[in-house]
């Protein structure tokens, strides 16, 4: 089976790994150019993110599309700011808009604070919840040949219908994330891809046995993906070297904010498996680093492989052994990183897989 590639794009430059922003930092030309880079680089799509106090996704993705002919966009995007029937028209008519290049990666928040930013006071159990219904709804809007009417628990409406459908059928690809009970049982009713952090090769083949059980149960397959973020270099020696400044670097910017290495709790299900991985080892299975999320408490995607071109993408391979097909890298120096992994990890990781059997069933 191929692969794809996902990278990520942001309206400024997201190498600090704090995201915190000096005021102006907006850049457009730094997000066109970054877009540009990824589509040169044989890059299927770019993820673009969320924050409760950041530029509007779907607005950037809008803009990516048009200053690019193939690349996809990945729009991250939380239930319950928006009612279903709306959401379902802006993605339709971004994907009308792009030709059929948008997909959904749905995040139902694991942080109280960043929900409640925007008004949101539900309980994760409540927001994941929400989020079923929500996306059941999507998918059935997408595809729905006639208005319908809809009374659940969290959404009411009367003859919510989309009447230009996506470009891509049966409807827009939706991702979806999240380690907690809640999200594997909702990712396996709604998902098409269900995404991973890069976590070691036992845990991803124990959560990707849990997410293919809950599909099961509702007479579905599933897709997976894999974030992580690529430290290449010419020699493995080199690229080890690498990993160590980014290590420095990193606690170099948490000091000038008045912050030592994590210690704490960690923010959600996903970032408590990365942290249990890190407590194992540094380095753990062929080239899995740890030393980031270790030290900023395994927020979001900071564990990385590192070496080579050759030598992480037969890591990669790995992963696509166990069902994963779509690879999501970014890199800690996103510009340069992205044209590095399209000259040097893409184009191995495709030939490696064109010849490689499709095994992608181990359990």
């Amino acid at each position: 089976m191929p692969v794809s590639f996902t990278g990520l794009v942001a309206h400024r430059n997201p190498a600090n790994l704090t995201l915190r922003a000096e005021p102006g930092a907006f850049d457009t030309g730094y997000l066109k150019q970054l877009a540009l880079v990824h589509e040169a680089g044989g890059f299927d799509r770019v993820l673009i993110g969320y924050g409760s106090t950041q530029p509007d996704g779907l607005h950037l993705g809008t803009y990516v599309t048009a200053v690019t002919e193939k690349l996809g966009v990945m729009l991250a995007h939380r239930p319950g700011f928006v009612a279903p029937t709306l959401a379902a028209r802006t993605l339709a008519t971004i994907d009308q808009l792009s030709g059929g290049r948008a997909s959904v990666h749905i995040i139902s928040g694991a942080d109280d604070v960043e929900q409640q930013r925007d008004g949101d006071f539900l309980n994760k159990d409540e927001r994941y919840a929400r989020t079923d219904e929500y996306v059941g709804l999507l998918r059935q809007l997408w595809t729905a040949d006639k208005p319908f009417d809809h009374a659940g628990k969290y959404y009411r409406f009367n003859g919510g219908f989309v009447s230009e459908k996506p470009v891509q059928k049966p409807h827009i690809p939706v991702f979806f994330g999240g380690s907690s009970d809640a999200a594997i049982e909702a990712a396996g009713r709604h998902a098409d891809i269900y995404a991973l952090f890069g976590e070691t090769l036992e845990q991803s083949r124990e959560k990707i046995a849990r997410v293919r059980a809950a599909a099961a149960r509702h007479g579905r397959n599933i897709e997976f993906s894999l974030s992580l973020r690529p430290i290449l270099a010419k020699t493995e020696d080199l690229a080890w070297q690498r990993a160590e400044a980014i290590l420095e670097r990193t606690r170099a910017e948490r000091k000038g904010l008045g912050l030592s290495d994590f210690s704490g709790l960690p923010g959600s299900e996903g970032s408590a498996r990365l942290l249990d991985a890190a407590a194992q080892g540094e380095r753990l299975d062929k080239r899995l680093w740890t030393g980031v999320a270790r030290v900023t408490g395994a927020q979001g995607n900071t564990t990385a492989l590192v070496g080579t071109g050759a030598q992480v993408a037969d890591a990669l391979l790995d992963y696509y052994d166990l069902g994963v097909t779509t690879f999501l890298i970014r890199g800690f120096d996103p510009l340069e990183d992205a044209i590095q992994y399209g000259e040097e990890l893409i184009p191995l990781v495709h030939e490696a897989v064109a010849n490689r059997p499709a095994r992608g069933i181990a359990a």
